[in-house]
């Protein structure tokens, strides 16, 4: 396993669920499972632990699978990623376990799944693509480093917005287009071309082992298959209502170019830096400030290396 030496700063107030029983999948996949209608209507999944030690997306889909889910439209499909990451989570150590060799959520490009590279997670990558191929509208359910304010991520085009705005939780939205690192499941093939209908979403639900995660995470699942007209209204019963939405898009990624990237405060995402000019954070000898009034933070990593994104800078989008 590559070593990901990050102290952790935040007390771990989850429990991975026991996922065993859902490994033999009911597709051919380990840990995919598929559930057709047999009526029309699109193919929807919802899908986890695509980061190891990103905990609320996999109790959301024990949630779902415990509970015997059945689509009422289409068909509705469940997979837990990066499961050897996730199985190597400890709690006296929980960043450890992201990956095992390499970020399952930066291997997504066309050329790097066709090409000659091996790691764990391009083998993984390699055996649900196809999986993949098939879905029409995707959920990617992950958390983050610090406390921050959740985000759904939608990715470049009009449809994946369209898309948060019928679910209507969280609360801000975010428009971007990845990582200079590489290519994110959610930008994978149809799901990042403008002419195809697919459309997918990745929630950030808050900070990775937070329990206040885990009711979003429901909440969003529930209002993702309902409102694709596949799941009965009834999954929302008890799940709260979702607030008013704030629309953002980010600008700029702050790529790292050197060994040594600083911030110049204890950012953890979601600050609104009201003053153009403001410093963020030095990039060696490069200052890195706000480009604009009113400039967003998004996700500013603990990961400060080279070739990483340091922090996204986006501002409201009307």
């Amino acid at each position: 396993m590559t070593i990901i030496d990050i102290p952790n700063d935040y007390s771990v107030q989850l429990s991975p669920p026991d996922i065993t029983s859902y490994k033999d999948g009911n597709i051919g996949i380990d840990y995919i499972w598929s559930f057709d209608s047999g009526r029309p209507g699109p193919h929807a999944c919802i899908t986890a632990v695509v980061h190891g030690n990103e905990l609320c997306g996999a109790i959301a889909l024990d949630w779902l699978l415990s509970s015997e889910f059945r689509p009422i439209a289409g068909t509705v499909s469940f997979g837990f990623m990066n499961v050897a990451a996730f199985e190597a989570f400890d709690p006296e150590d929980p960043n450890a376990s992201r990956w095992v060799e390499e970020d399952f959520n930066r291997v997504w490009a066309e050329a790097v799944l066709d090409g000659d590279r091996e790691s764990v997670e391009l083998r993984r990558a390699r055996a649900v693509r196809p999986f993949l191929d098939t879905v029409d509208f995707l959920l990617d359910i992950h958390s983050m480093q610090h406390p921050a304010p959740p985000l759904m991520m939608s990715g470049r085009h009009d449809k994946a917005r369209e898309l948060a705005a019928r679910i209507g939780a969280p609360e801000r939205v975010v428009a971007d287009s990845g990582h200079a690192a590489g290519k994110r499941m959610r930008d994978y093939a149809g799901f990042d071309d403008p002419a195809s209908d697919k459309a997918a979403l990745l929630i950030e639900c808050g900070q990775h082992w937070a329990a206040d995660t885990v009711p979003l995470a429901k909440l969003a699942s529930a209002r993702f298959l309902t409102s694709l007209g596949v799941a009965d209204l009834d999954l929302l019963q008890g799940l709260g209502e979702p607030g008013p939405q704030l629309f953002y898009r980010v600008t700029e990624a702050v790529t790292i170019e050197s060994d040594g990237f600083k911030f110049a405060q204890s950012f953890t995402g979601g600050e609104v830096l009201p003053k153009a000019g403001t410093l963020i954070g030095t990039d060696g000898d490069r200052p890195v400030v706000t480009p604009y009034d009113d400039c967003m933070l998004v996700m500013p990593t603990k990961r400060t290396w080279k070739g990483q994104t340091a922090v996204r800078l986006a501002r409201l989008d009307a």
